[in-house]
């Protein structure tokens, strides 16, 4: 039998061929790999989407702020929603419902701020409508969904718990 890194060590695997490349050299591809996307997407499509809200181009405080939450608050807390939904923990509603209304206070304040400032920030109508509307509309309508289904989870458990029954004297 070949030696190979999985366990049990006795696991027979026919024909087991051993990576050519180190661990270390597959993550450090895989990292540049990935800056070089990230990159790339940031770049390109930024830069298209920014005809629909220059405030991107211009880096505007205010959408950088917004936007650094959702990265660094919302992502990983979206992370561990999917892993909640997928491993039927009993706080994946809960959680669902906080990242939901995170998202739509983010959204919001995304929209509020461009009112305020005249919503002016569109090259054309057409990016306006495509772009600045068309392109975040779903930032809106499926956390809100999600949130009304969340809450109903919600208050049924709450229903459903016999600790909420007030007790008759």
């Amino acid at each position: 039998m070949d030696a190979h890194p999985y366990a049990p060590n006795d696991l027979s695997l026919p024909g087991f061929v051993p990576n050519l490349l180190s661990a270390n050299t597959i993550l450090a591809v895989f990292a540049v790999a990935t800056v070089i996307v990230v990159s790339l997407a940031w770049i390109l499509p930024g830069k298209e989407y920014s005809k629909g809200d220059s405030r991107y181009a211009a880096r505007d405080a205010a959408t950088v702020a917004l936007e650094g939450i959702t990265a660094v608050l919302e992502g990983p807390a979206s992370l561990l929603a999917a892993y909640a939904i997928a491993t039927h923990k009993p706080y994946n509603y809960v959680l669902q419902l906080a990242v939901c209304l995170g998202q739509l206070y983010g959204c919001v304040m995304y929209y509020t701020t461009a009112i305020l400032e005249g919503d002016k920030f569109a090259s054309s109508p057409y990016y306006y409508y495509a772009y600045y509307i068309g392109a975040n509309a779903s930032w809106i309508v499926i956390p809100a969904l999600i949130s009304i289904r969340s809450w109903k989870r919600i208050c049924q458990a709450c229903k459903g718990d016999g600790r909420n029954k007030r007790k008759s004297h």
